[in-house]
This record gives C-alpha cells, sequence and structure tokens, in this order.
C-alpha cells in the first residue's frame, strides 16, 4: 500500500530548519510546476493566532451546505498528514497525495526547501487539478512570509483573534505580530477580521487601507450576539440572520462562527443563502476543539457520571478562551492536563486556566511531538500543577482522590492532542 510517510521523511531533510519564512524557495519551484496557485479555485485565505481552524471548518461546513465543492487547506495534523489536504469535500487518498509528493520532489531537485513550503507546493498542486468552487486555505505561521501567501488573488481574506504566540519568528507586539497577518492581504480582496484587541486593530487596518481594499470589522461593520436561547444574532449591512448554536462548544467560537459568516457574505455567491450558513454554523467539526471524547481507553478509566474534554490551544490566547469556557461552565468541576511543545510560553497558558481548575497537572506522553517535560511545566506553574506524568496516570489519580464526578480537560499542545487521538480515540 502507498503510504506518504517516505517521501515525507526524505522531504523533511532538504532543510536544516523546520521553520524558515521566505516565499523565494517555493515560487521557484511552483515556477518549475507550472504555476498552480494561478489556476486555483476562488481562495478565502484566513490568518490569525486563534481560531483559524474552527473559522475553516465553519466556511467549510457553510459552503458544503449550499452545495458548493469545496478543497480546504489546514495544518497541522493530529494523526495523519492527510487530514491536511481536502479535496472537493473529501480528504486527499495516499496515492494521488505520494504522487504530487514526488512530482514536487522532482521539481525541487535537492535544493533547500522546508518541508512546509514543498507540501504546500503540493496541496496546491492537487487543488489545480481538481474541480472546485472554494478553495479554504488556512495561514500555517504569520501570513507575510508563510507559504501559502504565494496566491496571488484570493477573493476574501480572514483574520481571527490574534495574540501572543511564534514571537521568535513574528516579532514580539501585538502590532508587529498583526503586521505579519495582514501580509496576507493582496488587491481586489475584501477583509474581514473579529474582535481585535486596539493595537492589532489598527494595525490591520492601515494595512487594508495601504492595499485598497474594504475591511469588514467586528462592532464596525457586522455584530454577532449570542441570544438567550442559545442561538446566534448576526447583522451587517446585508441584513439580520438569525442562526443557532454553533456546533463548536466555548464562547470564542462566536467570533470565529461570525468572522466565517462574515467572509461568506463577502465571498457573495447566491447558493450560500441563509438556509446553508445556517446550517454550517450547526454542523461544523473541528477535532481537538473542545472536543468531548466519546470512546477509548481513557474512558474505561472514568467512572460513570465523568466526562472527557480536548483542546489543542497552546497560547495565551488559548489560554483565556479556554478560562472562560470554564468560568462558564463551573459545575462539574474541571480537572486540567496540560501538556505543551518546547518553545512554547507555558506561563502564561497556566496562569489563565489555574483559578478554574480543581487540580492542574503536567504531562507528556510518549511520541509526542518536542514536548516539554512534566518538571518544565509545573515550574512554569509555579508549583501550582502536579506531574502526571501521563495523561492516564494523571487520571488514574484524580479519579481515585475526587469525591463525585467531575470533567477532565485534556489541552495545551495539538501534537498532545494527536497523540490522546492516535492512542485513546
Amino acid at each position: 500500500m502507498t503510504s506518504p510517510e517516505p517521501v515525507l521523511a526524505r522531504l523533511e531533510r532538504l532543510h536544516p530548519r523546520l521553520i524558515d519564512l521566505s516565499l523565494g524557495r517555493l515560487e521557484r519551484l511552483l515556477s518549475r510546476l507550472g504555476h498552480p496557485e494561478r489556476r486555483l479555485p476562488p481562495v478565502i485565505h484566513v490568518a490569525g493566532t486563534n481560531g483559524k481552524g474552527s473559522t475553516c471548518a465553519f466556511l467549510r461546513a457553510a459552503a458544503e451546505a449550499a452545495g458548493l465543492a469545496v478543497h480546504v487547506y489546514t495544518s497541522p495534523h493530529l494523526v495523519s498528514f492527510n487530514e491536511r489536504i481536502r479535496l472537493a469535500g473529501r480528504l486527499v487518498e495516499d496515492e494521488p497525495l505520494v504522487a504530487a509528493l514526488e512530482r514536487c520532489e522532482e521539481a525541487n531537485a535537492g535544493e533547500p526547501i522546508t518541508i512546509f513550503e514543498i507540501t504546500t507546493a503540493a496541496a496546491l498542486l492537487l487543488f489545480a487539478e481538481a474541480p472546485a468552487d472554494l478553495l479554504v486555505l488556512e495561514v500555517g505561521l504569520g501570513g507575510r512570509l508563510d507559504a501559502t501567501n504565494v496566491v496571488p488573488a484570493p477573493r476574501v481574506c480572514a483574520i481571527t483573534s490574534i495574540s501572543f504566540d511564534h514571537m521568535d519568528f513574528l516579532g514580539d507586539t501585538l502590532s508587529s505580530i498583526a503586521f505579519e497577518k495582514a501580509g496576507i492581504f493582496k488587491p481586489g480582496a475584501i477583509a474581514v477580521t473579529g474582535a481585535q484587541a486596539p493595537e492589532a486593530f489598527a494595525v490591520i487596518a492601515a494595512r487594508a487601507r495601504e492595499v485598497g481594499i474594504p475591511l469588514r470589522a467586528r462592532g464596525r461593520d457586522w455584530t454577532i450576539t449570542p441570544l438567550a436561547g442559545g442561538g446566534l444574532r448576526f447583522e451587517d449591512e446585508a441584513g439580520v440572520l438569525e442562526l443557532p448554536p454553533p456546533a463548536l462548544p466555548g464562547l470564542h467560537q462566536v467570533d470565529n462562527a461570525g468572522i466565517a459568516v462574515a467572509a461568506l457574505r463577502a465571498f457573495a455567491d447566491p447558493r450560500l443563502d441563509r438556509a446553508a450558513i445556517a446550517r454550517g454554523v450547526a454542523r461544523a467539526e473541528w477535532p481537538a476543539r473542545l472536543q468531548r471524547l466519546a470512546r477509548g481507553p481513557l474512558l474505561d478509566l472514568l467512572p460513570a457520571g465523568w466526562q472527557l474534554w480536548l483542546d489543542g490551544g497552546h497560547n495565551e490566547g488559548a489560554g483565556r478562551a479556554l478560562a472562560a469556557h470554564l468560568a462558564a461552565n463551573p459545575d462539574p468541576a474541571w480537572h486540567v492536563l496540560v501538556g505543551m511543545k518546547t518553545g512554547k510560553h507555558a506561563e502564561a497558558f497556566l496562569d489563565a486556566l489555574a483559578p478554574h481548575a480543581a487540580s492542574l497537572w503536567a504531562v507528556a506522553e510518549p511520541g509526542q511531538h518536542a514536548a516539554q517535560s512534566p518538571e518544565a511545566i509545573v515550574a512554569a506553574s509555579h508549583g501550582r500543577a502536579r506531574p502526571g506524568p501521563r495523561v492516564a496516570d494523571a487520571i488514574r489519580a484524580i479519579v481515585r482522590e475526587a469525591d463525585r464526578p467531575a470533567r477532565i480537560l485534556i489541552c495545551g499542545s495539538l501534537y498532545l492532542a494527536g497523540r490522546v487521538l492516535a492512542e485513546h480515540g
């Protein structure tokens, strides 16, 4: 059976660094491939720190509910690399994926290129050669110098919540991070953004003016409001949409759903009517975003009445979003297990969550990519966390010490989430 793993392993060795933000290497390769980036379906390009994947999920669900054929590019994957590429509604199969990767490998001829750049080239090849009505394209890191920014003429550029993450590459202020994210704006597009800190919004608005494109911003050009019955009310210059509760839980998903709706209205396909948008909001699926696990060995460790939840959030903004959800849903109690990638700023993430956790645990799973040690996470928590050291160990200890049913949240890393889903899902 054909597997992409051998060719992916070869491609990883083409550049000494995992991340080296630049467009030149990819532009060279795309030229050799006949410029597939110029032969794409209409594009909605999505950047931001938190909420990109969820926004893409809402976009895809609504567009597919309207009958559109939708390509999707997201990263990282949780279990299988194929999750990153969806062709007209279906995850790419191994055989065409390997063929595209090998075409890129041959055209690249051994020259230095990062794994994300060359796999993005393969995705663009696949997207250019399969008919579709829409390509939902998620930025990998930043925006201005991200590999996805080779697309020449997106129809809509959306920016989700901006927070502190990847500061080594994007700068250590919200303004500098926003500048990188807004680098996806291009002439002819319509820009959309959700709730932003004032310093981030100022940069986004200035970039839109500089490029000469309209900006549709939450609170100024559109609003989205939770309703008492659990639904949402979206309003812009085109009118009011009464929407069902978002399929993805968490107060932060209100903003992500609103960005998706505003982007779809800007996309302006007549098939994207009110009914399709409502179905999309109600049906969106996105693993490891406040996902309640329904099966697997970890659930066998829990007595009746307990719940197990999984979230890949891993930065300060994600910590605040999770903290808001825990604060709004305090009963039964939450026990929080945190595993984080090396280089992530664990302290701010933990500071947000700790006040809302009945107990806080530091964990790392075997095979978890570049995981911080439980001891490092304990130190970042200022001693508030206890070492698991593994997820199952922490769950057993929580159950042993508890006197009533509760909820357990595993969070802090998409790589940890992937290990949990692969081994225990």
